[in-house]
């Protein structure tokens, strides 16, 4: 089997979290063979376990892009260097991916979608939640009606980013509690929960959204609510708390309300979606939780071998970040928001 030979652009929380165990589950199809990260000891010390000569670690991205040897450029870099570091290995001739979102605005995101057909290379975007377990199966069950037409939902995540702050967490970034870029952690963070709702349900006709305005700058406001009209005909209520607590159990979550039932799942690390009819049958279906980057890297592998389709084009993404800025906008003019043209089910 052929391995394609990897670059690693950030080497901090994202990747030993998220990317590392994803390609060490897929050591047959990637090899690492090169990291680069600003902080010395870090690299070094990926270097040393994965076995890598001095030569292989790089605090210069444009030097280690230059290796004929690397196809692919992961890049786990801060929002604001997205897609200055897409277009460098781009430019290079280097497969590229890239995490959420595409950009720090949105001009930056369209350039970055245009890379593929400038530079002639493949891009993936690494949304997780799309390529997740629980996000395919709840589009599977309101897709063939398991329980009848979906009507309406609410979704409510917190996410206490002051409570995060001084552990070791993503939180403790000096570039997340700063942010240089529009939405701050609404744009890093509720963008995951954006996507898995425009998953589900594909695109959305016009959002209304309302915030409470906060001081802190990780985030512009402590709450917000969004009301969500797809395409499908769905409504629904988005609601995000980044600068709080939900002490109560179980979770709001996510509540779908279909003619026949609801479709619930507490949140993505539960493990199981319950389904509760109307005639007071309940079931389960589990699922694996934070399956979405080994299913990503898995597909975009079968991608550059030309043996499947790239199951989320960078428009479905594109569509991600348009929302959180249509949601920005419409708090900011008190005002209701066309977010997509087109359903977007019929980019798939």
């Amino acid at each position: 089997m052929e391995k394609i030979k990897v670059g690693v652009v950030g080497t901090g929380l994202a990747w030993e979290k998220l990317h590392y165990p994803a390609f060490q589950e897929l050591s047959d199809y990637y090899e690492i063979k090169a990291l680069c990260d600003l902080e010395p000891n870090l690299v070094e010390s990926w270097g040393r376990l994965l076995g890598l000569e001095p030569q292989a670690l790089y605090s210069d991205y444009q030097k280690m892009f230059e290796r004929p040897d690397l196809q692919v450029i992961d890049i786990l870099v801060p929002i604001s260097a997205n897609h200055s570091l897409a277009h460098a290995a781009a430019r290079a001739g280097k497969h590229i991916i890239l995490e959420k979102p595409m950009g720090a605005t949105y001009q930056e995101a369209l350039a970055t979608q245009e890379l593929p057909q400038r530079y002639g290379v493949k891009l993936m975007i690494a949304e997780n939640y799309r390529y997740s377990h629980e996000f395919n199966i709840l589009r599977d069950l309101v897709k063939e009606k398991k329980l009848g037409t979906a009507v309406f939902f609410i979704y409510h995540n917190t996410s206490c980013f002051p409570c995060a702050m001084t552990k070791d967490t993503y939180s403790a970034k000096e570039w997340r509690q700063h942010p240089t870029y529009p939405g701050g952690d609404i744009l890093d963070a509720a963008i995951h929960n954006l996507a898995g709702l425009r998953h589900v349900f594909g695109a959305i006709r016009n959002l209304q959204a309302f915030g409470v305005p906060q001081d802190d700058e990780f985030s512009p406001y402590a709450a917000l609510t969004v009301n969500l009209q797809f395409f499908n005909g769905v409504l629904g209520e988005f609601s995000y708390y980044p600068a709080g607590q939900e002490p109560q159990k179980p979770l709001i979550g996510l509540r779908i309300f279909c003619a026949n039932g609801m479709i619930y799942m507490e949140n993505t690390n539960c493990g199981v979606i319950n389904l509760f009819y109307n005639n007071g049958a309940h079931e389960e279906i589990s699922f694996q939780p934070m399956r979405g980057y080994y299913n990503e890297l898995l597909n975009f592998y079968h991608h550059l071998l030309g043996k499947e389709a790239l199951g989320v084009p960078a428009e479905m993404e594109l569509g991600d970040l348009r929302t959180v800025f249509a949601i920005l906008q419409s708090i900011r003019e008190v005002d209701i928001i066309q977010v997509d043209q087109v359903n977007e089910y019929s980019l798939v």
